[in-house]
């Protein structure tokens, strides 16, 4: 089956509605200026000749035929002209114009929509479900595509910005702290996120002759089944990496302190002396609680 080819919008250059608008009253003056002449020279009961009526008769049809050609374009506003199932071209300067009254002329908008998707549920990279929504914002650039190119382009826009959240949701994990991919997280790179959904979802509304102008994921969260358990191991990993950071900074605080003690030669430490220190100094650094003194009255070794 050969693939149909895009359609193009092309400008048409319709004519100002307001030179066919006052044209109308002068034609109706002359047509009446006529019909008195007819009448006036009418002798006895002699009809009017054949050529009034057909006159009279297609002044009617036409002018009534010729208000079906008035439209107005309002600001950021479009209308695809089609004369007879040809597509003739679109109109988007505002004002009030006229063309052939046997065009259908569809309004268009050209105004920036703001869609917000639906909350979906999906798994992520690593198989975690994750609840995702998302907000975009689009506009028609192609009034030809929009119109001609797919069936609804509203509700088109609708399923393919829901494909696109389904698809990045399970291209990538949702956080880095619960994988071990080595690919960025829903959660922790949201500028790249939302480049990559942005990008896709142009790709995806091509077709549509929809342009993307932003792209931003409006909601994360774990699936309400694993929430508390996905909250338990955040705090976990969080409590483990405070801890690391804490037994970094003691373990620098200490060595800072034996050097310096060395230094300037306050006390000369054996290893057993050295080890004591060091393990009451980690204590120390290192416990949730205010470390309680205890008073020493003999030595180390006795």
């Amino acid at each position: 089956m050969t693939a149909r080819t895009a359609s193009t919008e092309r400008t048409y250059n319709a004519s100002s509605g307001w030179p066919v608008l006052l044209g109308l009253p002068a034609l109706w003056t002359a047509v009446i200026f006529y019909i008195v002449n007819i009448v006036s020279g009418l002798v006895g009961n002699e009809g009017p000749p054949w050529h009034f009526f057909v006159i009279v008769g297609l002044t009617l049809i036409g002018s009534f035929i010729s208000f079906f050609g008035f439209f107005i374009v309002n600001p950021n506003m479009s209308r695809v002209l089609v004369f007879f199932g040809r597509y003739k071209g679109t109109v988007r300067d505002e004002g009030f114009y006229w063309v052939n009254p046997f065009m259908t002329k569809s309004a268009l908008s050209l105004k920036a929509h703001n869609l917000s998707s639906e909350t979906i549920k999906v798994n992520d990279l690593v198989g975690n479900p994750i609840e995702i929504g998302a907000v975009v914002v689009w506009q028609v650039h192609d009034t030809a595509q929009a119109s001609f190119d797919v069936e609804d382009y509203f509700q088109y826009v609708d399923v393919q910005i829901e494909t696109a959240i389904r698809h990045l949701a399970k291209s990538h994990p949702y956080d880095d702290q619960v994988s071990d991919v080595d690919t960025p997280s829903l959660r922790g790179d949201t500028g790249e996120m939302a480049g990559e959904l942005q990008s896709e979802l142009q790709d995806r509304l091509s077709r549509a002759g929809i342009a993307v102008i932003e792209a931003r994921i409006s909601h994360l969260a774990y699936a309400p089944e694993i929430a508390s358990a996905m909250l338990q191991r955040q705090q976990a990993s969080a409590i483990i990496a405070a801890r690391k950071k804490i037994v970094e900074g003691a373990v620098d605080m200490v060595d800072d302190a034996l050097g310096q003690l060395s230094e300037r030669d306050v006390v000369e430490l054996d290893g057993e002396r050295r080890a004591t220190l060091v393990g009451n100094l980690l204590v120390v650094l290192c416990g949730n609680n205010t470390p309680q003194p205890v008073i020493n009255t003999g030595g180390l070794y006795n």
